[in-house]
């Protein structure tokens, strides 16, 4: 299996990892029940076998993990020796002797560059009051009364607020949020609750970070979120795909919509991975509103079949997959 393959359902397992208080044991109860009640693994074929395919792949993963445990001690103490060496050289004294005349001029020119800089942060200054005065934005554009006191959009359509961070597109919401603690967190550290137009998320035992009204209703099966060292990241799917929201949050600043920039627009100067991601969320959008599977959709069932027809042995008859 690729590494690209092999990271498909990452975001279904890190969801599921992150309910199972009792960890790995937990975990590994639920997935083989799975086979066990929904399959013939442990029966349907020689009796060792499903053992062996386990301990095969045990094997193989234990290896992996260990060879990129290695490498990683190998890079970090070969970063480590690099800065020290680094280090060591710009400790080392540089001195060169000038002129009493060539002394002179640097000075002459140092106190003229500080001389234009503060001229040219006065003038700066002076034109920032005057398109405020005259009613232009930040951009220097003219602001109708609507858009008067709103923050521009950060580069992912949404803001930049003192405890948390969120972006947009037509289709979703996301937004991330530092967790500011000494210690290493867990998913039962965690208290988020989404309803379809409400939220409220941050530690356990302690004041939410964010609680309040959501501007537009959500989709609340297809919203969910994930801890990643010490960042919760909380994704949502907006109900109505076909505006922009102006916060996340009814208690939060506003942006200023008109300056969102539709991740549909000039595709042509966008570059290739760019242009791939946005074509890949428009044809998506399109196959929603024609009940039709997404691209991610298609691939997982895609696996699933070929799975299927690589293990004849086992029996998917009663199993159920959404």
């Amino acid at each position: 299996m690729s590494v690209p393959e092999s990271e498909r359902f990452d975001g279904m397992l890190m969801a599921m990892a992150q309910q199972c208080e009792g960890g790995i044991h937990e975990l590994l109860d639920h997935f083989f029940g799975f086979l066990e009640r929904k399959t013939d693994f442990f029966v349907g074929a020689q009796k060792g076998s499903a053992e062996k395919i386990v301990t095969t792949k045990f094997h193989e993963y234990e290896k992996r993990a260990v060879q990129k445990k290695e490498k990683e001690q190998r890079e970090a103490e070969a970063l480590r020796a690099a800065k020290a060496k680094k280090a060591a050289e710009e400790t080392q004294p540089k001195i060169q002797e000038v002129t009493e005349e060539e002394a002179r001029k640097i000075k002459e020119e140092e106190d003229k560059k500080k001389k234009q800089e503060k001229v040219e942060e006065s003038e700066d200054k002076q034109e920032k009051k005057e398109e405020v005065k005259n009613g232009k934005d930040e951009d220097g554009e003219e602001e109708d009364e609507d858009s008067k006191g709103k923050l521009k959009p950060n580069a992912g359509n949404g803001a930049d607020l003192p405890n948390y961070k969120w972006t947009q597109t037509l289709q979703e919401v996301e937004i991330k949020i530092p967790l500011k603690v000494d210690f290493k967190l867990k998913g039962r550290d965690i208290a988020v609750d989404i309803q379809q137009k409400h939220i409220k998320a941050g530690l356990k035992g302690h004041p939410p970070i964010i609680d309040g009204e959501l501007p537009k209703k959500i989709k609340i099966e297809e919203s969910m979120w994930t801890l990643d060292n010490k960042l919760l990241t909380i994704s949502m799917e907006k109900a109505n795909q076909m505006e922009w929201w102006s916060q996340i949050v009814t208690t939060d600043p506003e942006i200023n919509t008109k300056k969102v920039q539709p991740e549909n627009s000039k595709l042509g100067d966008l570059d290739d991975d760019t242009r791939g991601m946005v074509e890949k969320m428009m044809y998506d959008q399109r196959q929603k509103q024609m009940g039709l599977p997404t691209s991610d959709e298609q691939k997982k069932q895609d696996v699933l079949k070929k799975f299927m027809e690589q293990h004849p042995e086992m029996d998917f008859s009663k199993a159920k997959f959404s």
